[in-house]
């Protein structure tokens, strides 16, 4: 068994955005064509996340004004005295840094509606992703 990483880059537009980014990363299965595995998707920056999720531009907007409702922007936070950005932060430990897709003949095996998500927390930003396969 081994792991073959690829970085995926992503660009976002606005402060809070979710961004599709299944095709990108299911790319990353040609690796290994006609296999089984795990499909890792890591996000390594604290003020963004991945998540599983439909991909639907209204349910897209609620996510993020959710997110700011959760998390409002000003709320006193200890860190803003550093960088100003706490409630980037906090709203990507609720995000979470990766998630796991099992992969089945070399494709994600998403659920109909599930789609990969980049939370962008902080932007505007590039980003990268580190994708990987288990076979």
């Amino acid at each position: 068994m081994a792991v073959r990483w690829h970085t995926v880059y992503v660009t976002s537009t606005r402060q809070t955005q979710m961004l599709d980014v299944t095709e990108e990363v299911s790319r990353v299965c040609q690796d290994a064509p006609g296999k089984d595995g795990l499909l890792f998707v890591y996000c390594p920056h604290t003020t963004a996340g991945v998540i599983i999720q439909e991909a639907e531009r209204g349910l897209l907007h609620d996510l993020e004004a959710w997110l700011a409702r959760a998390v409002p922007q000003q709320e006193g936070y200890h860190h803003d005295r550093v960088d100003d950005n706490a409630a980037s932060h906090l709203r990507a430990a609720i995000a979470g840094a990766g998630v796991v897709v099992p992969v089945r003949a070399g494709r994600p095996a998403l659920g109909t509606w599930q789609r990969i998500l980049f939370a962008e927390l902080d932007g505007p930003r590039s980003r990268h992703l580190e994708v990987g396969v288990l076979t």
